[in-house]
């Protein structure tokens, strides 16, 4: 597999550096190539259609929308989340030494119109030192009218926000919803072939896919410190494949991502 064929890869300017600090987020037209964005197309598709039906309401945000560790099962995927342009561009904005801490496809299709309120990621599964990243590739174009992210520029400095849940709604994986101006939101439309980077304190949501015929399709990929720790679990380390640097936890250094 001929990487450089299927990816774009770039360091990130000393504007593009202080434009994260500033906004906590970064948009990065065309990381893929057009063969690239194809092969990741195809992968994920067939992926995804051996375990997911089509949209129905009466199932669970998760039954819908979420694919797991996708990168078990496309190549493509595997390649650009531990050898692609991103493992750089992580460890200009985190520090030498990165591990990949989740892969998943994240999928609103066409008909999909549940929202998904104001929220930040590292309120789900809580990683410290706090400069973990979201990474979103979108697979197809996204706008507002097919349920586009939108964020709000800034809002990284405020640091983590707690919410207080009960054990019944812990147990439940019940969604994680905090308060945000609506006023100061902007949205994050893209090509298909961009990414979209932002800080693990980032305030953001998505609006419900209204189109009729348009699915928005999106590869998640979070990059953390290589000794990032799991605070909601005993502050036990993250397991992750190490993909740039070295890390202090034997367990991480040996973790192989395939098992």
């Amino acid at each position: 597999m001929n990487l450089e064929t299927l990816f774009n890869y770039k360091r990130l300017t000393d504007s593009e550096l202080d434009f994260f600090k500033e906004n906590g987020y970064l948009v990065i037209r065309a990381i893929l190539s057009p063969n690239g964005l194809a092969q990741m197309q195809s992968e994920a598709m067939e992926a995804w259609a051996k375990e997911k039906e089509s949209f129905d309401p009466n199932k669970s945000w998760l039954q819908n929308s979420l694919l797991v560790n996708i990168h078990h099962k496309s190549p493509t995927v595997k390649a650009y989340y531990f050898n692609g342009p991103l493992v750089d561009i992580a460890s200009q904005l985190i520090g030498p030494n990165i591990k990949g801490a989740t892969s998943q496809l994240t999928f609103k299709m066409s008909g999909n119109t549940k929202p998904f309120g104001w929220h930040q990621d590292n309120g789900y599964g809580e990683l410290e030192p706090y400069n973990a990243l979201t990474t979103l590739t979108a697979l197809d174009d996204t706008d507002k009218g097919n349920g586009c992210l939108w964020l709000i520029p800034g809002s990284h400095k405020d640091g983590q926000i707690r919410v207080e849940q009960n054990e019944e709604q812990k147990k439940s994986g019940s969604e994680i919803i905090v308060e945000a101006d609506e006023s100061l939101a902007i949205p994050m439309e893209m090509k298909a072939g961009d990414v979209l980077i932002f800080n693990c304190w980032m305030l953001h949501k998505s609006d419900g896919n209204y189109s009729a015929d348009r699915d928005r399709r999106i590869l998640f990929l979070r990059y953390a410190d290589a000794d990032a720790i799991e605070v909601y679990n005993n502050s036990k380390p993250r397991l992750g494949k190490l993909v740039k640097g070295k890390t202090k936890f034997p367990e991480v250094e040996a973790f192989e991502s395939d098992l």
